[in-house]
């Protein structure tokens, strides 16, 4: 039955903010009147790399489950979504407002170049006829809200995060609706949308299926998983100063796919912790809560760059590494991409990576130095298979971190930092808990040989490669390198 014409219809146009609670656009759309959740996935939605603004192989897993996860949540409280396939999301979210008497579209923002350039498409061409606002749903802070003192934007994490806590307190959270009232179309009829099935996110082979095994992709999963980080037992929270650098222990809370879909509210995990420690402010909170809620930093951090410098997508922050001897050879990038470099810890991570979906921070850091450094491989190569296997692909996260293993970012490690990876090894996978995992083939060689087996000298019945490269070797010329483009300062 159609809603009386007194009461205003809002199209809320879905993009990467799929909860209920803390949804900003979806509370003001609710408390505006009748509520029509919209997504749009275009026609051609596989990309190689962020740059694309397509997704990658295990984000569309991930959205799949997630698209599935909120009409859920959307039809238990009596709408639903209204799925769409269209290259033309500007015309195709006039077609849809016009059909169902829309006087407003509210939507949560984004910060990758490409969304952004749709979010002013729709603003200037719809907003001239309906109310057209947005909500940075997913973020703490809004782009551009934190500046240096000369008007510009932060490169350095350390003073941006000191200028950030000291705005951030406890937030005001969203309301959370208890119902929906959802109008049809002009017919009497629900608006027509396509089975989330038909969209064919999920790929035909069984990658998929290991992905699935390893994750709860609801926003109850997400709400299980932060309460059993956040809890006195384990106690991973508390540990997290020490407990986040050890890959072989569940020492992270794994959030990270969660909040790029949106289906939990970095807000909400703020108020958690600051509140669970009887606090206002971030500065004053014990070791592991505090370094938890800096990380939830490294991603503010990581999408204000991205907002301020569209280009670092494909190009580095540093435009003095544009001219870097960078190698090629796609062998090399094959056996780093399979997990069969002869370096158990960054094999370790590979693997990991490829059976999981996603791979411990601290083990992100060891295998991207390794391709950029030790291979001479262009750190874009690694930025396109994290986009294409992370399940929490994120264009700025991914390409903050790229960037910064390369040395040619903000906040970037120094060109003389690469890591060596039995040393990595050695000092955060001591007893080799996480290569036995990740390496069953060295499941026998004595934790003192471990990282190194080649020491070891039974390679005899081991199927295990030998290095493809000799760390003193590679650092050198990845030092002479890196030598040459500082010596251009």
């Amino acid at each position: 039955m159609s809603l009386p014409a007194e009461v205003p219809v809002t199209l809320l146009w879905v993009r990467n903010a799929m909860r209920v609670a803390d949804n900003p656009a979806l509370a003001q759309a609710a408390a505006r009147g009748a509520v029509v959740p919209v997504f749009l996935h275009p026609e051609s939605s596989i990309g190689p790399s962020a740059a694309d603004g397509a997704r990658g192989g295990a984000s569309r897993v991930w959205l799949h489950q997630a698209l599935l996860d909120f009409d859920a949540a959307l039809r238990g409280l009596g709408s639903g979504l209204v799925v769409r396939r269209t290259d033309d999301p500007v015309g195709e979210l006039g077609r849809i407002a016009a059909a169902c008497g829309a006087t407003a579209i509210y939507y949560d923002c984004r910060v990758e170049p490409d969304a952004r350039v749709v979010e002013s498409r729709v603003e200037q061409e719809l907003g001239r006829r309906i109310e057209v606002r947005g909500w940075h749903a997913n973020l703490l802070l809004t782009p551009g809200q934190i500046l240096n003192g000369q008007g510009e934007p932060f490169r350095v994490f350390t003073p941006f995060w000191k200028a950030a806590c000291r705005q951030l307190g406890v937030f005001r959270l969203a309301e959370t609706p208890t119902r929906l009232r959802s109008p049809t179309g002009a017919s009497g009829r629900p608006l027509p949308g396509l089975d989330i099935d038909a969209l064919g996110l999920m790929p035909a082979h069984a990658w998929p299926g290991t992905l699935l095994s390893a994750w709860d992709m609801t926003a109850a999963g997400a709400e299980r998983r932060w309460r059993g980080f956040a809890s006195d037992t384990p106690g991973a929270l508390g540990n997290y100063g020490e407990g986040r650098d050890i890959p072989g222990t569940d020492g992270t809370s794994k959030l990270s796919p969660y909040l790029h879909f949106g289906q939990v509210s970095p807000r909400q995990l703020w108020n958690d912790v600051l509140r669970a420690q009887g606090q206002t402010h971030a500065e004053v909170l014990p070791e592991g809560p505090r370094r938890f809620l800096a990380e939830l930093g490294w991603r503010e951090f990581a999408q204000q760059l991205l907002f301020h410098f569209p280009h670092t997508l494909t190009e580095p922050l540093n435009s003095k590494f544009s001219a870097f001897p960078w190698d090629s050879d796609p062998r090399l990038l094959r056996c780093w991409q399979r997990g069969q470099t002869g370096y158990p810890i960054v094999d370790a991570g590979m693997r990991q990576l490829w059976a999981t979906g996603w791979m411990h921070n601290r083990v992100r850091m060891i295998v991207g130095s390794f391709l950029v450094k030790h291979l001479l491989l262009p750190w874009q190569d690694g930025e396109r298979w994290f986009w294409d296997t992370l399940v929490d692909a994120d264009a700025a996260s991914n390409t903050l971190g790229w960037q910064w293993v390369a040395g040619c970012g903000a906040d970037a490690a120094p060109y003389f930092r690469v890591f060596n990876p039995i040393l990595q090894g050695l000092k955060f996978d001591p007893d080799g808990d996480y290569v036995r995992t990740w390496v069953p083939e060295l499941a026998s060689v004595p934790r003192a040989f471990i990282h190194a087996p080649w020491e070891y000298g039974l390679f005899r019945g081991v199927a295990y490669p030998e290095p493809i490269v000799d760390h003193a070797t590679a650092r050198a010329r990845a030092l002479a390198a890196f030598a040459r483009i500082k010596a251009g300062d």
